[in-house]
Order: C-alpha cells, then structure tokens, then sequence
C-alpha cells in the first residue's frame, strides 16, 4: 500500500521522523482503533489520533453531550448540546478529515456487547470512568485478543497503561485492579472537579503511547511497553512509571478465567 500525495502532503512532518517514515505512516493508515468514551481523555486522544492518521475508527459512547463537558470534551460544540456523542464526534472526523474510516455505537458496552463493539480492531484505546466498564473491555480485549489502552484522569492525576494479557507473559488491566471493582460505584469528576488541561494532557499522552503500540515492528517508535503504568501528577507537574505484574490467579488472564 502507498500514500496517495495528499495524504503524503498531510503526514508529512511524520514520515519525515526517522522513528516514524513511510513505513510507519502507512501502518497508522490501516491500523483500526476502537475507541471507548469519549469523554475529557477520549476526545482530545480521538483528535490526535484521527491526526495522525490512523485510517479505522469504532467509536463508541451511549451518552448525550452536555454543558458542562464542554469544559474538557475538546470536540464537541455549543451546538452539540443534547446530541449524542458518539454521532458528534463522527461529525467532527466528517469535517477534519474525510478519508478516514469511522464506525459509530451509542450502546452502553457491558460485559454482553464488549466483544462485538472491539471486534477486528488492532488496538482497544479505553477512555470510560468507571471500574466496571473498564474490566468487561479488559476482559473483551483478553478474549480476543486484543491489546488495550487504558486511560483514567481524576481531579489533577491521571493513568495510562498499555496492557496485553492475551499474551502468556503480560498483565491484563483486572491484574492491575483486581476483582473488587466490577460494581459500578467510582467516584465522579462532577463530585471532585476536574481540571480541563489535566484530561488534555493524559488524552494526548495516552494518544502517543498508541501511537508506539500501533506502530510495535514497523519502526523505530514502535515499543508498547506492555505492563508498565505512567502516572501524570499535574499539581507538582512530575510522571512516573509503575511496573505492573502478571497475577498467576487472575480471572481476566489466568489459566482459569471467569
């Protein structure tokens, strides 16, 4: 496959990057992303991506826009109010650039539709605020295959993880968190606040880290660091990484899953 030469005029200043060139340009262009939430992380994440290049998208949100997401929800409107977010962002990929291919559901994803809403996507990008949503797309992702980007944001810290537990090696997200957070009780961003900026930065960061996973064998930038978790401190401003561990035991990835 080759890029045609508008599409080489609008990349260019990625393929020009040794760590990227053709090669990694043309990877992004089939690669299919399924996006879940598109909320403060999932909004700036989907522009970024959809920047790009990355020729697939599955996007996916049950909820309605409203005011006070404008606040953080980078693509949305005035005149998005009440509409559904998922119909809004296909809008906006409509607008910012038509090549790409975009696959929409406003169902709320659980633990039953998890494994339709992903199918045949090379990447899983999670951006969802709540435990429970975040372990049925883990488990999806596991089942099928799939490697996960996880991204979470709370008041000013935020989380993003690449996790690959279909591998025998490498932790899922439930090795992460455990069993103790399938029930759908996480505090919420209208409880605590939520700083714009602070969505901003870990959607554009946990962008970037799919990038490298999208891009694992292609090129140079290619490196998912599987099982490592970044965490963003916006108050110090800091980052650091954790290590997380395969559980032996887990029910997401174990020998013995439930």
């Amino acid at each position: 496959m080759s890029l045609s030469s508008d599409r080489l005029a609008r990349f260019a200043r990625h393929i020009v990057l040794p760590e990227i060139g053709g090669a990694g340009q043309v990877a992004l262009s089939k690669a299919h992303v399924a996006l879940i939430g598109l909320g403060g992380i999932g909004s700036p994440a989907l522009q970024y991506l959809a920047a790009a290049g990355v020729g697939r998208f599955t996007l996916v949100d049950d909820d309605l826009v409203d005011l006070s997401n404008l606040q953080r929800q980078t693509i949305f409107t005035t005149r998005d109010i009440g509409h559904g977010k998922a119909v809004a962002a296909r809008q906006w990929m409509a607008s910012f650039d038509p090549a790409l291919m975009v696959e929409i559901s406003d169902a709320r994803i659980a633990r039953e539709n998890a494994g339709g809403l992903i199918a045949g996507a090379d990447l899983v990008f999670d951006g969802t605020d709540n435990f429970a949503t975040r372990l049925a797309v883990s488990d999806a992702c596991v089942s099928a295959g799939i490697p996960l980007l996880s991204a979470a944001v709370g008041r000013f810290q935020g989380q993003v993880g690449a996790f690959a537990g279909h591998l025998p090696d490498q932790p899922c997200y439930r090795c992460f968190v455990g069993d103790a957070f399938d029930a759908e009780d996480c505090d919420s961003c209208a409880e605590d606040g939520m700083l714009g900026a602070m969505a901003g930065w870990v959607g554009s960061f946990a962008a970037m880290q799919a990038v490298r996973v999208l891009l694992d064998g292609v090129s140079m930038l290619g490196d998912p660091q599987w099982g490592r978790l970044h965490v963003l401190d916006g108050l110090k401003p800091a980052m650091r990484a954790l290590v997380i561990a395969k559980d032996k035991a887990c029910r997401g990835c174990g020998p013995v899953r439930g």
